[in-house]
């Protein structure tokens, strides 16, 4: 209830300058696009990717960027952790009986960011039908769950750089490859860029388990439950994210402001 009435305060402050907020959401729409069009005319001159079709490349491009606009929207705001561990307002948000990452994140969110959600929910209608998939609820489900914890690993590698600023208490701008390169990179199945990449992206950032191997259920060239579960074992991720936080916050120490 009170992060309830926490967010709905921050909503009515960006919705202050309404043309302001639309015309960035706008943008965050349209900008989107050119990633939409750069794999257009990619499939323009060649037929497919690695044995993907391009119904089947927009449909990893759809579910990457879906996942990313959720995990930015909600965790987003852990970027103002170095600003606020430099200026001494964590110790203020230590002392109140509520959760620390919630009180950062949700004055810190930038509700703009739906612009970038709506433009991955676009390609999604599009790429559904030319994905080739013969869609059964059982694939459905899978798709909501390859979303769905898609969302939570890309909210992790936000979690993950906001708790080594606890250790530098600056930003580490080369972190960055992880989500914003990670969207980039998502384009495509993540099988093209090769085994070692692949294995990275599978044990080491669980990316793949949302992206690759889920696909390859849906497109009927697996039929295994690992595959069909890949989603779900991605959700390991917290598990170390959680660790190097609460480590970061054991070793934290005041700057005395």
């Amino acid at each position: 209830m009170v992060y309830l009435k926490y967010f709905m305060m921050e909503l009515k402050s960006q919705m202050q300058y309404k043309v302001s907020f639309l015309l960035t959401a706008l943008g965050q729409f349209l900008t989107a696009f050119t990633m939409f069009f750069g794999i257009k005319f990619l499939f323009e001159r060649i037929d497919g990717v690695d044995d993907f079709s391009y119904g089947q490349v927009l449909l990893c491009f759809s579910v990457i960027m879906m996942s990313f606009s959720i995990g930015e929207l909600v965790g987003g705001g852990l970027a103002a952790f170095p600003g606020m561990l430099r200026q001494g307002e964590l110790d203020r948000i230590l002392v109140r009986p509520r959760s620390v990452i919630g009180q950062v994140i949700v004055p810190n969110m930038d509700l703009s960011r739906v612009g970038l959600l709506a433009q991955a929910v676009v390609v999604l209608c599009i790429a559904i039908p030319a994905s080739g998939v013969s869609w059964t609820w059982q694939k459905i489900l899978v798709l909501g769950m390859m979303t769905a914890c898609g969302s939570v690993v890309f909210f992790c590698l936000f979690l993950i750089i906001a708790a080594f600023s606890f250790f530098t208490l600056q930003s580490l701008d080369c972190l960055n490859i992880l989500t914003y390169g990670m969207r980039q990179f998502g384009k495509y199945p993540f099988s093209v860029y090769g085994k070692t990449v692949l294995r990275l992206l599978t044990f080491v950032v669980p990316l793949a388990l949302v992206q690759y191997y889920p696909l390859l259920y849906l497109l009927d060239r697996e039929n295994s439950l690992l595959y069909e579960l890949a989603p779900l074992l991605s959700l390991l991720f917290l598990i170390p994210a959680c660790v190097l936080y609460r480590l970061g916050r054991r070793n934290y120490q005041s700057t005395g402001s």
